[in-house]
This record gives C-alpha cells, sequence and structure tokens, in this order.
C-alpha cells in the first residue's frame, strides 16, 4: 500500500477483497459508485452491485431488504446524503430492527474541498450517535480501513463507516494496526494531556504530540476509530493519568469524538476537554489543505488547544 492513500479507495480494495471471500457481500450505491470506490466491487461482481440511482431513501431500505434475506450489504454514498437524505429509513428500516446493513459514507468532513458546504458533511457522527443500535467508525489510515470493514462485515448490526475524499498519511504498517472493535489503541504514551483523535486527525495528533516534546510537554495520543460504543475504559484511565484531555476530530464539535468524550469524563472524570473541530458553522470552497487551515484543523492547531488544557488542569 502507498505512503499516501485515500480511505475510501482501500475501502474499494478491501470489498473486493471480501467479495471473493463470502458470497454474501452485496454492494449498492447512489450513482456515485467511481467516487466511492465500489465500482472496483462492481467490476468483478456485477451480479452482486445494485446501482440504485440518485435515490438515497431507496438505497438504504433495499439494504435493510437485503439484510433481512440473509445478504451482508454495504450501502455507500457521499456522507451528507447518507446520513442526510436518508435519515428517517436509516433509523426506522435498519437500526430499529437492527439489520445488518454496513453504511460506508465517503467524502465525509472538510476535505472533499471545492464542492463547497453543501457536500462538505460535518454533523454526520452526530446524527448517526443518536441512532440505538448504530456502531460508528472511522479510520485513520488506508491500514485500518481495511481492518475496519473486514470488522464490520463479520458483526451482525448496523454500522456506519466514515470515510475521505483526500489522501491521508499513513499511520499504521500491515503488522502495526491492531485494531479490536471497540477499543483504542494508544499510539504514543505520555504523562502531562491525552490527545485522543478519530480519521484524518489522528496523523496529526502524532505529529502535534512528536512537537510538543520540544516545550517540555508529554501527550499521549490515542486513535479513537470507533466513536460509538466509545472506549469508556480507556479514556478514564487516560484522563485519571494525565489530567487533561483535548479531542481532534475532522467534523463539527457539536456532538461528535469531543461531545463523546467529554460527556464521559463529565460523568466520571471531570478534567479539562478542549475540543479541535469545526465551530458551529458550515464550511465553504476551496482546497482541502486551505480548509483544514482555515478552520483549525491542523497538528499547530493541536499543539494550541494542548497547552490551554495543561494550563487549566489541576495540579
Amino acid at each position: 500500500m502507498s505512503a499516501n492513500i485515500a480511505t475510501r479507495d482501500a475501502y474499494g480494495k478491501a470489498l473486493v477483497d471480501l467479495g471473493r471471500q463470502n458470497r454474501d457481500i452485496v454492494v449498492l450505491d447512489a450513482d456515485l459508485s467511481t467516487s466511492t470506490k465500489t465500482a472496483l466491487f462492481a467490476k468483478e461482481f456485477p451480479d452482486r452491485f445494485f446501482n440504485m440511482g440518485i435515490a438515497e431513501q431507496n438505497l438504504m431500505g433495499t439494504a435493510a431488504g437485503l439484510a433481512a434475506s440473509g445478504k451482508i450489504p454495504f450501502a455507500s454514498t457521499f456522507a451528507i446524503f447518507a446520513t442526510g437524505r436518508a435519515f428517517e429509513p436509516i433509523r426506522n428500516a435498519i437500526a430499529y430492527p437492527k439489520l445488518n446493513v454496513k453504511i460506508a459514507a465517503t467524502h465525509a468532513g472538510l476535505t472533499v474541498g471545492e464542492d463547497g458546504a453543501s457536500h462538505q458533511c460535518l454533523e454526520d457522527i452526530a446524527v448517526m450517535r443518536a441512532v440505538p443500535n448504530m456502531t460508528i467508525m472511522c479510520p485513520a489510515d488506508g491500514v485500518e480501513t481495511e481492518a475496519v470493514v473486514r470488522a464490520a462485515a463479520a458483526y451482525k448490526g448496523p454500522v456506519y463507516i466514515r470515510l475521505g475524499r483526500a489522501k491521508v498519511p499513513m499511520v499504521y504498517s500491515e503488522e502495526s494496526c491492531s485494531f479490536e472493535w471497540g477499543k483504542g489503541i494508544t499510539l504514543r504514551e505520555g504523562s502531562d494531556v491525552t490527545i485522543i483523535a478519530t480519521g484524518i486527525m489522528v496523523s496529526m495528533a502524532l505529529e502535534a504530540a512528536e512537537d510538543l516534546m520540544s516545550g517540555g510537554i508529554s501527550a499521549r495520543v490515542i486513535d479513537m476509530h470507533t466513536i460509538k460504543p466509545i472506549d469508556r475504559e480507556l479514556i478514564v484511565k487516560a484522563a485519571l493519568e494525565t489530567g487533561a484531555v483535548v479531542t481532534a476530530e475532522e467534523h463539527s464539535v457539536i456532538g461528535g469524538l469531543g461531545s463523546a468524550v467529554a460527556e464521559v469524563l463529565g460523568e466520571t472524570v471531570p478534567v479539562p476537554v478542549i475540543r479541535v473541530g469545526v465551530e458551529d458553522t458550515f464550511g465553504e470552497s476551496g482546497t482541502a489543505e486551505e480548509l483544514l487551515i482555515k478552520y483549525g484543523l491542523t497538528p499547530g492547531c493541536i499543539m494550541q488547544a494542548v497547552e490551554k488544557a495543561v494550563k487549566i488542569k489541576l495540579p
């Protein structure tokens, strides 16, 4: 696997590999298969691929029917359409009966870039977190994406997998990815503060932690790939041992990873929690790099949040 790969590309590859191993795997798309990379599956398994057209509610309803018939459907479209247009079928046709549907939504977050605010989904984690029976996963790189897709296929129940458009640095090698369902991964030990990140922000958190060392701050870094159910035990342990937490996500600060972590700690270990994410606003058109800088999703912004958290934590 190359040094930088988009998680959507890794998803397409993983689907093909799964399709070769399990004939119950079926894939559905909403006329975006080239962008979501499900076209790879369609080419190799045309009899198990269904293009539902620009009809996202029908996409989810059909996926529910296939799951009820014993298949393992992966339903894909852009995150804004999957969670926005199709919320009611997801809630009532998939999550309520706890059907075995995997919703793999690509083009999440700001890094959709020039497509602008209408396609930059910053609310999907918040929306899916509120749905009972829904598992939410957001892999950090291509290697972890493959692990997430395989785990989702083996799990019996609804899963929302959040994927991106832009290429991202590799955090893991094939050998180093110790993915475990519902368990965060401590990538770096530290004693002064804990940075809990998800998705593309994991590599930035590691970069920030490295730079913080020069200022004498020891930062622990956790990859929280599973946002629901969240690893409460690991969060509490880190808070007790470091006394301050910073969260980082390519999502609104409302309702996402930062909110989930704050909810856990507010009920257990009330330490300072500083959230790095998009404030209560829509995005705009621009390159992915420009947008990440403008909206404060950089290693430097994580460092500033860490310095603030360390300053206000209890002695």
